[in-house]
């Protein structure tokens, strides 16, 4: 484990939102437990009111990523696009800037895998180690610490890394730099494949007369069950679109796999029109709603949508 000081871990956070606001939590409420040293915890966010809760039980807010780098030996970033992991770690003012050699970074931000080798090589000549580590689970994995995250850079990096990604969840580690971000786009393209072959089994169960409560439980225990049949088919039957994601951070993350699949030479058409599915969520106006919302997607192109405009946001 990396030590600021005798005995004290400092440690960064930049990203205080529906992620990132319960994963930094726990590093704060873990250290009673023994499986981390005292820290000092420095928070930054856009919105400063978001990292409030944090403050209340500790934490110091600065107001900016470079400020923070400057009091921090190891930081993560939990943010919502390439884009502002890009301006964020390797602007003028950014963390990158602010760090000393010896130092680490973690994004577990969904970016890109070009992005996390950029910033794999740029740290290195200061001789900071960047991990790229996005995360699977949701709003309820990061509340209950129980994220997978995926992990590239340097394999002992993520080992010393470790006892704060145990905090939150587990840690797998996926190759150099760029692996992790290549496997939560992988992720991110079976997640929503699930997503829509579940809106549409249980749409075709309501059409056909079917009692859709039962339908789920039939078939759960079979080949169709899942996890997110488990996670989000009630949610669907209650027409509960509540995120646990955000729609359109999936239509961001299915259009960067796409454009790796180009860049690979390689074609992916269930990838194509699942996008086309979710990105119609966002045409409509319910990018921010969750990912279960696929159903009321394929409720449209059904003439079926009047039935939805109390869905639960």
């Amino acid at each position: 484990m990396i030590m600021a000081a005798p005995g004290i871990l400092k440690v960064g956070w930049i990203g205080t939102g529906l992620m990132g606001l319960p994963m930094c939590s726990h590093l704060l409420l873990q250290q009673p437990s023994g499986l981390l040293p005292p820290l000092s915890l420095t928070v930054y966010n856009r919105t400063p009111g978001k990292a409030q809760p944090l403050v209340d039980v500790g934490a110091t807010l600065v107001d900016s990523p470079l400020d923070l780098a400057q009091r921090s030996d190891v930081v993560f970033t939990m943010l919502t696009s390439a884009a502002d992991v890009r301006q964020v770690l390797l602007g003028p003012s950014g963390v990158l800037s602010g760090l000393k050699p010896g130092s680490f970074i973690v994004d577990c931000t969904s970016s890109e895998p070009s992005l996390a080798r950029e910033l794999y090589r740029r740290g290195l000549s200061k001789g900071v180690a960047c991990v790229d580590a996005p995360v699977s689970g949701g709003d309820v994995g990061a509340r209950d610490a129980t994220l997978c995250f995926f992990a590239g850079g340097d394999e002992e990096a993520v080992k010393k890394l470790n006892p704060l990604f145990r905090c939150m969840g587990k840690v797998t580690y996926m190759g150099p730099a760029g692996s992790g971000q290549t496997c939560k786009l992988a992720n991110q393209i079976s997640v929503a494949a699930n997503c829509t072959g579940l809106s549409e089994g249980i749409l075709y169960a309501e059409k056909a007369g079917l009692d859709p409560e039962l339908f789920l439980k039939a078939v759960s225990g079979g080949a169709a069950g899942s996890k997110i049949m488990d996670v989000y088919g009630p949610k669907i039957l209650e027409r509960d679109f509540t995120p646990g994601g955000f729609a359109e951070n999936m239509v961001k993350d299915l259009g960067t796999a796409i454009k790796e699949g180009q860049a690979m030479g390689s074609s992916f058409p269930g990838l194509a029109m699942t996008q086309q599915l979710f990105l119609s969520l966002v045409a409509h106006g319910d990018g921010r709603l969750g990912c279960q919302a696929a159903f009321l997607g394929l409720q449209r192109l059904n003439n079926l949508a009047a039935s939805n405009e109390s869905h639960d946001i």
